[in-house]
């Protein structure tokens, strides 16, 4: 069994905030509310079988909550290096003043290194963080089937693998589950509770409750391509990478609206070359492949190009963007200042943008209301002013369209972002742009893209959070727990759904579907269904 024990591809979900975020700053959570009855209790021991990252990182864990620790690893000597390495930590952990000496003492004493795996016999939890090889995993737990009683949980960190067909070659595979916590254990707090077409129900709520009881927050999901983060997750890549090569917007920009406008933590590029961009081209043509190539997956040919430029991000100096010493980092494009109109027109609902109207009038700029029309701003010169719904402005001939993006909350964004066509007169333009600006806002001019950047991304998230829901791969909270915790989203794809509105969303990617006839925006059937009865409810409630 190789040593390696890197999970490949889990570090493409976990890195929504800095890389160098310390893991010390875990202290020692879970030790009260361990050992509910249907988990695996604090006096039982916990067995980890690898000691990479991951190993190291879920010992801890378990280690902290007050459970007896075996590590094990098939190269010698790498156990017990992996044991004062963790000693060492628990050692920071103390100067630091979040773990009590008396506490520290107490762990080491629990934690010990196996030399083979017969040392794991009595461990009531097994948790398995080796290399991302099917056949190697399987050899493992059949060999591990060998040692330990009937009754102990066998679990796999595994990110990219099926949890099902590791287990199939077991003897008992209904007591098989997949734990699969992000990276760095310690730190992040959600935890994947995957369970496989034979995974006894019992087996995946011990589980959730023994992670529960290490102060971590699981979600329950089935045994499916990406499981729920990963699987989720694509469009935030997917979509930014479209737009770029679409010409629609530079790197930076695109970041830039959806850090400042959508409320993410960071912006897919700069993220990705955190991550490193073969890891998470890796991880999207994994997905790509295990669903048939959907559409709604395919991998971005821009960068496959950069990954077989060598250029991986970060750790090669050098991605999406420069990072040798004294390089200069890009800057997202800003419109310089223009002179914001005295007054603007609201006709008929605006929807999530509604909000606006307030800002505008404490801004100073007189808003007058008229109940018909579509949902759009009219400014002076008889420019409209719309909210990305998936078409152009091209698209609207001699009239003069100028389009906003979505944001998270428009009294927060610190970013607008707007499109129109190439012959938009330049006096409209500034026009829209004077008017955002008098919000105190940054406004960015991108090409005339249909959906925008942050509205064809969230619109994405939210159909294919819809399709993990309706096949009963999660529960609708489950998706939205992972997605806030596993990722940093700001809002779950649940909460942007109601936000938005199904029938927005809806719309927005019929228009795209017809834009982009390949089956990628084709919203799903449950999509269509809840804007149907969103749409049915407020007809209903205008009677």
């Amino acid at each position: 069994m190789s040593a390696d024990v890197t999970v490949r591809g889990s570090d493409d979900v976990t890195a929504n905030e800095p890389a160098a975020v310390e893991q010390d700053r875990v202290a020692a959570v879970g030790t009260e509310g361990a050992g509910a009855v249907e988990s695996v209790g604090r006096g039982r021991v916990v067995a980890v079988v690898g000691t990479g990252t991951m190993g190291q990182g879920i010992a801890q864990v378990a280690l902290v909550a007050g459970h007896p620790v075996r590590l094990y690893d098939s190269a010698p000597g790498r156990a017990g290096e992996a044991v004062a390495a963790l000693t060492a930590r628990l050692d920071r952990l103390v100067e630091k003043g979040r773990l009590d000496a008396g506490a520290r003492e107490a762990a080491v004493g629990r934690l010990h290194a196996a030399g083979e795996l017969a040392e794991l016999a009595d461990a009531a939890l097994v948790v398995e963080a080796i290399v991302e090889d099917l056949e190697v995993k399987r050899r493992l737990f059949a060999d591990l089937e060998e040692v330990v009683g009937d009754d102990t949980v066998l679990a796999t960190n595994t990110s990219s693998l099926s949890v099902t067909a590791i287990a199939g070659g077991l003897r008992l595979p209904g007591r098989f589950v997949g734990l699969h916590f992000f990276n760095p254990a310690p730190l992040l707090p959600l935890v994947e509770v995957v369970s496989g077409f034979a995974t006894d129900p019992d087996t995946a709520t011990r589980a959730y409750e023994t992670v529960k009881g290490w102060g971590k927050t699981p979600v329950r999901c089935a045994d499916t391509p990406g499981f729920l983060v990963n699987r989720i997750a694509r469009p935030f890549y997917a979509e930014a990478f479209r737009v770029y090569e679409e010409g629609g917007a530079d790197p930076a920009t695109i970041d830039a609206a959806l850090r400042e406008s959508g409320g993410f933590r960071m912006g897919p590029f700069e993220l990705t070359d955190l991550i490193g961009q073969d890891v998470n081209e890796a991880v999207t043509r994994s997905v790509w492949d295990a669903f048939h190539q959907d559409p709604r997956f395919t991998p971005s040919l821009a960068q496959r190009r950069l990954v077989e430029s060598g250029r991986l991000g970060r750790k090669t100096g050098h991605g999406w963007f420069p990072y040798a010493e004294g390089a200069e980092r890009p800057e997202p494009h800003t419109a310089p200042p223009a002179k914001a109109p005295e007054k603007v027109t609201v006709r008929g609902d605006l929807g999530p943008a509604e909000p606006l109207v307030g800002l505008f009038e404490e801004a100073g700029i007189t808003v007058r209301r008229k109940k018909r029309g579509n949902g759009f701003f009219e400014l002076p010169g008889g420019a409209v002013l719309l909210l990305a719904d998936g078409e152009t402005s091209f698209e609207y001939g001699r009239d003069e369209v100028v389009y906003f993006d979505l944001a998270l909350d428009y009294a927060r964004a610190d970013r607008i972002v707007l499109s129109t066509a190439e012959e938009t007169e330049p006096q409209v333009l500034a026009e829209a742009v004077g008017l955002f600006q008098a919000l105190g806002k940054r406004v960015s001019v991108i090409g005339d893209v249909p959906g925008m950047i942050v509205a064809r991304t969230v619109a994405m998230l939210v159909d294919l959070a819809v399709d993990a829901v309706d096949r009963r791969v999660a529960t609708a909270e489950d998706v939205d727990t992972a997605m806030r915790l596993g990722v940093n989203y700001p809002a779950g794809p649940f909460e942007w759904a109601e936000r938005v509105g199904y029938r927005r969303v809806c719309g927005l990617l019929k228009s795209l579907h017809e834009r982009y006839p390949t089956g990628r925006y084709a919203p799903g059937t449950g999509l269509v269904r809840r804007a149907y009865a969103e749409e049915t409810r407020d007809e209903e409630g205008s009677r």
